[in-house]
């Protein structure tokens, strides 16, 4: 069995004797993932390769904490192998485009198995996205991209940092008012609204006006041709006042 991630901070040279490296298949908060093939076992992995040029300490220390957790993980929804790319990439407009209310359930019920495994670790991802959502040729989805998240003990000391992707942010986390398990729920709401439309809420907004939105509107818009079950959910997703 391959580990959860080979983290690379070599060039690709000197990961010919152990890894093959393929295609891109992200970027993570601090490098890129690409497609390996384990060549002592001929597993595929996923492989992150991090340049540590110039870097700072502070930075270090948070590349080393994402390496700490992935080798502590073990669930069917967070990734360890290569996967067919992310939900973002499938939803593309020039590619499937957007999905079916029963395939974002199918997706989002698996989504949320990895997050109750991870808020019980005492684990927030703080950057749930359709980009950090990878799947395999059966239908399985993974969590991916541990490169922000934090320990929810960590996370009580360190509520000054607005980590995470503007439009999928939660209004505590704009706020820095302190990090919570119910931070990534929010951003769940706005994946769900991102593989309905192909883009997530206030996706028409540049960043620092979309980010005083999330904080001022009672919740996020929500498309009016929505079931009334997936509006139901995704209103659940956005409560204000349970944070």
């Amino acid at each position: 069995m391959s580990r959860q991630m080979a983290n690379a901070a070599s060039t690709t040279q000197d990961l010919d004797n152990k890894y093959m490296l393929g295609d891109e298949i992200g970027k993570g908060a601090y490098g890129r993932v690409y497609k390996g093939l384990d060549l002592e076992n001929g597993d595929f992995v996923a492989i992150k390769q991090v340049s540590l040029e110039n870097i700072a300490q502070e930075d270090l220390n948070v590349i080393m904490q994402e390496i700490d957790l992935l080798k502590n993980l073990n669930h069917k929804n967070i990734v360890k192998y290569v996967e067919n790319g992310s939900l973002a990439n499938i939803v593309k407009p020039n590619k499937f485009g957007p999905f079916p209310e029963s395939l974002v359930a199918v997706y989002i019920s698996q989504v949320l198995e990895g997050l109750v495994y991870l808020h019980e670790q005492g684990v927030i991802h703080r950057d749930i996205k359709g980009a950090n959502i990878l799947t395999t040729k059966e239908g399985l989805v993974k969590l991916a991209d541990f490169g922000v998240a934090t320990k929810l003990t960590e996370a009580d000391v360190n509520t000054h940092s607005v980590v995470g992707t503007p439009y999928w942010m939660a209004p505590e986390v704009i706020e820095m008012s302190g990090v919570c398990a119910a931070s990534d729920i929010w951003s769940v709401g706005c994946t769900v609204i991102e593989l309905l439309t192909c883009v997530p809420p206030y996706y028409d907004l540049q960043p620092m006006p979309a980010l005083f939105r999330i904080v001022q509107d009672d919740h996020p818009p929500i498309p009016d041709s929505l079931s009334p079950a997936i509006t139901d959910f995704l209103r659940q997703c956005f409560k204000k006042d349970a944070r």
